[in-house]
């Protein structure tokens, strides 16, 4: 099967991109004092040199004192950061690429102790107490709206530092998804209830991050089924269903769906061999990035323990028999190109034998 699809421009509004593959967020926990340095400068501007096109961030926090959850995490917000990642997006432009930050509010999963107010504890939908102290504050409607803020003033700052877009980090049990999950939204006002009623804070902070870059400055809303706690999780069951939960979103300015799994090549429902990127593209008719395990024998759950365990380079096949058919539009690459940032170059030219392997070791460096 002949890699040129993955190598074909693509164009939406005035996002256009040299390639159609995506270099997909991964924490990596190199700024410390949340601003990128030097060396995040340089780990971004490889892949767009080696036919990355478009960049999504490592998830960076927005200017809420409970976003973040996790040490040396990169910040969106205070001009020290700001100017860091203005310093990424010329590196990456020059290079041809775009890029476009991953924002970020972790909700419930930050613990006492986390930076930068070691005091705050974790927000989420419902208050939870761990022996008589609140270890997750309920979020009032003051809080939501200001959290609200916080996203639509990161993208506002992503717009003016030349980004091409953003995306909006509504996957994986973050606050976003806390919203969505009946067992970690127990809330009885209009934020909680029905499933309708549980995405209207992520209707209500897309609407607003739209009207804060206004129309024409794409948004890509990343969104899973599978939670961290959880790898069986549905939040829904049925392709009827998965619409109804889509076409709010998609019509509160949601312009690419990024649609989160653990391996694409797996069907998302019964009767049908289109993944969930395909589905959404069907049923939203909006460009969709499909992601999981791209390239590499072994999906990244067995790396979040120590292993001694290597994941190969893989079959491309599947993948681009799935682009030729517009199953999906884009495709992100996680740990293949966090080990090897001329993973794109060398598949491009057929030096598929020199791909670098994935190991856990490569976690703890930035090349």
């Amino acid at each position: 099967m002949p890699v040129q699809a993955l190598f074909k421009p693509f164009q939406l509004g005035t996002l256009e991109l040299p390639t159609r593959v995506v270099m997909a967020p991964m924490t990596r926990s190199f700024s410390p004092g949340g601003v990128p340095n030097s060396k995040v400068i340089e780990y971004y501007r490889r892949r767009a040199a080696a036919g990355v096109g478009l960049i999504i961030t490592e998830g960076t926090t927005v200017g809420h004192k409970a976003a973040n959850g996790y040490p040396n995490v990169p910040q969106f917000y205070g001009e020290a950061a700001l100017a860091g990642w203005k310093k990424v997006v010329d590196a990456v432009h020059a290079e041809g690429g775009k890029i476009v930050p991953q924002l970020w509010h972790v909700g419930s999963v930050r613990r006492i102790g986390t930076e930068p107010d070691v005091s705050v504890p974790g927000y989420g939908p419902s208050e939870k107490l761990k022996d008589g102290q609140v270890v997750v504050h309920g979020m009032t409607e003051q809080d939501i709206q200001e959290v609200i803020a916080a996203f639509a003033q990161a993208a506002k700052d992503a717009q003016s530092i030349g980004m091409d877009g953003v995306e909006i980090h509504g996957a994986h049990g973050y606050l976003v998804d806390q919203f969505f999950w009946e067992t970690s939204n127990q809330r009885t006002d209009h934020y909680g209830g029905s499933l309708a009623n549980r995405s209207r804070f992520a209707i209500e902070l897309i609407q607003a991050v739209r009207a804060a870059v206004g129309q024409g400055f794409p948004i890509i809303f990343r969104f899973s089924q599978w939670k961290q706690q959880d790898y069986t999780a549905r939040l829904v069951q049925t392709p009827e269903a998965l619409g109804a939960f889509l076409k709010p979103l998609s019509d509160a300015g949601v312009d690419i769906f990024h649609c989160s799994t653990r391996r694409f090549w797996e069907p998302e429902f019964d009767g049908s061999d289109l993944n969930l990127a395909g589905w959404t593209r069907v049923l939203t008719g909006k460009p969709t990035i499909t992601v999981g395990s791209v390239g590499l024998d072994g999906e990244f759950l067995q790396f979040m323990v120590n292993t001694d365990k290597v994941a190969q380079p893989a079959s491309l096949e599947n993948l681009l028999e799935r682009l030729n058919n517009d199953e999906f539009d884009l495709v992100a690459v996680g740990r293949a190109l966090l080990v090897d940032p001329d993973w794109a170059q060398k598949v491009r030219d057929g030096r598929e034998g020199e791909i670098l392997p994935f190991s856990r070791e490569a976690l703890m460096t930035l090349v």
